[in-house]
């Protein structure tokens, strides 16, 4: 008679002890489901599609350039200007630079725009040319226009073994002003005057004469040259709203201009790296805020007067956090 009762126990506590085991393993899985690998498929699939959103862009309602309407009702304007906002905007890193330095060399560029009368616009073909950098091309272009040595010195920079003033920003933007002013004057607009620094003034010449029109919006051209104008109003519709594109930057991630001094030479430096040093700073600090000097000393056999960059109190400080 007390058998029944004993087994109905025993019973009834394996079955208690299951559910016990059996509802914390389903915690464990939820709790960590977040954690640690997922080996369903269809979970794995799930956890990606809630955790990774990729959003196609709302166009701009209107789009200028250098003053100048980008005609927008059109659809192949309006699907390569997509192309180039979704290119940009998805590639993260890239256009993270690119607000990064920026921050810290478009002053300087505008201050140079402004001095020669060209529009603010024009800063974001060095923009795109370069990334703000000092690159050279696999043909020879070099520095943030990417000006070939004869299309340098024949528009005022000094180039040589020695110095190379196309690595120099004030001076190579005088010089990339002088040729936008040019082409303006040859073609009575902006985007061509842009698109003629891609393609050289010939060969914007040759197409509006084989095409007869007059407009780059009108243009059939090679894939460079036809996304280069897009290309610069992606990176100044981004740059002006990033926020609406997804980037959310604070002033003190931004890469501030240099804080320098100068001092001006008019003769032979026989060792830069002394010379550094005698002034206060290295020789890697001096070639970073004096690219154009390509050598580790400077002959100035023509007494030019040079000015030189040097770190000023605060170069190292970090950057400010409002």
């Amino acid at each position: 008679m007390n058998t029944m009762p004993s087994l109905l126990r025993t019973t009834l506590r394996t079955a208690l002890w299951s559910v016990l085991l059996l509802g914390g393993s389903l915690a464990l899985h939820l709790f960590t489901y977040g954690t640690f690998v997922v080996n369903n498929d269809l979970d794995h699939q799930r956890e990606f599609n809630d955790g990774y959103k990729v959003f196609a862009l709302t166009l701009p309602n209107e789009l200028s350039y250098c003053g100048e309407q980008v005609p927008l009702d059109r659809l192949d304007v309006r699907e390569r200007l997509d192309r180039e906002l979704l290119v940009n905007t998805y590639w993260q890193s890239n256009t993270l630079l690119a607000h990064k330095r920026a921050a810290r060399w478009f002053p300087l560029i505008e201050s140079v725009l402004k001095r020669e009368g060209i529009p603010d616009d024009l800063k974001y073909i060095a923009l795109i040319e370069s990334g703000l950098t000092n690159v050279v091309s696999p043909a020879g272009a070099t520095g943030y226009w990417q000006f070939m040595k004869e299309t340098a010195m024949s528009h005022g920079l000094e180039v040589n073994a020695e110095v190379d003033e196309r690595y120099h920003v004030e001076k190579s933007t005088v010089a990339a002003c002088k040729y936008l002013r040019n082409a303006y004057t040859r073609y009575g607009n902006w985007a061509l005057a842009a698109a003629s620094y891609n393609l050289g003034q010939g060969g914007v010449d040759k197409q509006l004469g084989r095409q007869k029109r007059d407009n780059y919006f009108d243009l059939l051209l090679n894939e460079e040259t036809a996304r280069y104008v897009y290309r610069v109003l992606a990176m100044k519709e981004i740059l002006r709203d990033p926020q609406r594109y997804g980037f959310h930057i604070r002033p003190k991630d931004l890469y501030a201009p240099y804080r320098t001094r100068t001092s001006t030479i008019d003769s032979a430096v026989p060792d830069l790296a002394d010379w550094a040093i005698a002034n206060g700073t290295d020789y890697k600090t001096l070639k970073l805020l004096n690219p154009w000097l390509r050598d580790n000393h400077l002959t100035n056999r023509e007494r030019r007067t040079y000015t030189i960059l040097l770190p000023a109190d605060g170069f190292n400080a970090p950057p400010a956090e409002d």
